[in-house]
């Protein structure tokens, strides 16, 4: 039930922006805080001057810095190396991509509405305990 549990954070990094808010939408009425970023530079920006967040929603192709070297970057920062990444994105090989990152997991897109609210919830349970 929205609202009825502590909201966990979700930062969402993608370059399009209606796909960002799609997800925020969806993930606001299940009671999570969401935060938006539109390349990887911003998105570390975000987590390192924000609120630390719960799981990453990362799309793989994206100017400035793209998903890749975002993980890169997160992966030496100790304050955010911790945090469940869990790739987005409509690469055909997206399943195979995400094992050779060693990421939380993946959603292909389009996304199934359903398939993101299980994925949010199981990398970023933490938040809720």
């Amino acid at each position: 039930m929205a609202g009825a549990r502590p909201a966990g954070v979700v930062l969402v990094v993608d370059d399009d922006p209606d796909i960002r808010d799609m997800i925020g939408q969806a993930l606001e009425l299940e009671g999570w805080r969401v935060v938006g970023a539109a390349n990887g530079e911003e998105a570390l920006r975000v987590a390192r001057e924000g609120p630390r967040p719960d799981v990453i929603l990362l799309d793989l192709m994206m100017p400035v810095m793209n998903g890749w070297e975002f993980l890169d970057d997160q992966r030496r920062d100790e304050r955010l190396a911790a945090i469940p990444v869990v790739l987005i994105s409509g690469d055909e090989r997206l399943k195979e991509k995400a094992a050779k990152a060693r990421v939380a997991g993946f959603l292909k897109k389009p996304m199934d509405l359903m398939e993101l609210l299980d994925a949010v919830q199981r990398h970023g349970g933490a938040a809720w305990s």
